[in-house]
C-alpha cells in the first residue's frame, strides 16, 4: 500500500546496516524537519555518530527537505557532512530523481527515511524505493504538519496491526 513505510522505527538510530544490506539499500535519502532536527533546529543526539557509522559501510546520504529555508537544511547538510536539496516538493518525483541522480544510484538502492506519510512515504513508494518512517523527534509541529498528523497517526495504526498479525500467523 503506497500509505505503509517498509519499515516503521523510533528514530534513524534504529537504522543499522543490516536491514539496509538485506533490502540492497547502498544510499539513504533524509527528511530534515522533526527527522533529524527539532523545531529549534537541534540535531537528533547520536545522528552524526550514525551517519558516520554508515558512511565507513560505503552508504550514500543525500539531505531532501521540503523546507524552502536552505540556510537550515544547509546548516544540518554541513553538520552531517553530506549533500542536500531544499525545497524538494515531496512527494512529487522531481525531488526524488535529483537526489538519486546526486548519489548516482538508482531507485531500488536508496532508501528514504522521513517523519512524515503524505510526503516521504507516499513519495518514496511512488519512486518504488525502500520507506522508513520514524517517529517524530518532538511533538511540536509546524502548522500544516499538525493538520495531517491525526490521519498519519490512524494510518500508523492500521499499519501497527496489520504487522502484528503478520507475526502472530
Amino acid at each position: 500500500m503506497i500509505l505503509y513505510p517498509d519499515f516503521y522505527c523510533k528514530n534513524i538510530k534504529e537504522v543499522n546496516i543490516e536491514k539496509l544490506r538485506a533490502n540492497n539499500i547502498k544510499g539513504i535519502i533524509l527528511d530534515v524537519d522533526n527527522t533529524l532536527i527539532d523545531l529549534d533546529h537541534r540535531l537528533l543526539e547520536g545522528a552524526e555518530e550514525w551517519c558516520n557509522d554508515l558512511k565507513e559501510q560505503n552508504i550514500k546520504f543525500c539531505i531532501l527537505s521540503n523546507s524552502n529555508k536552505k540556510e537550515k537544511v544547509k546548516k544540518v547538510a554541513k553538520a552531517l557532512d553530506i549533500p542536500y536539496i531544499s525545497f524538494g516538493t515531496k512527494p512529487l518525483k522531481r525531488g526524488f530523481k535529483k537526489a538519486s541522480e546526486t548519489l548516482n544510484l538508482p531507485f531500488k538502492n536508496l532508501a528514504i527515511i522521513g517523519d512524515q506519510i503524505f510526503t516521504d512515504i507516499i513519495g518514496g513508494n511512488r519512486c518504488k524505493m525502500y520507506t522508513i518512517l520514524v517517529e517524530p523527534i518532538s511533538t511540536r509541529e509546524l502548522f500544516i504538519t499538525a493538520i495531517k498528523r491525526g490521519l498519519e497517526n490512524k494510518i500508523i495504526e492500521l499499519y501497527k496491526k496489520k504487522h502484528e498479525n503478520k507475526k502472530e500467523g
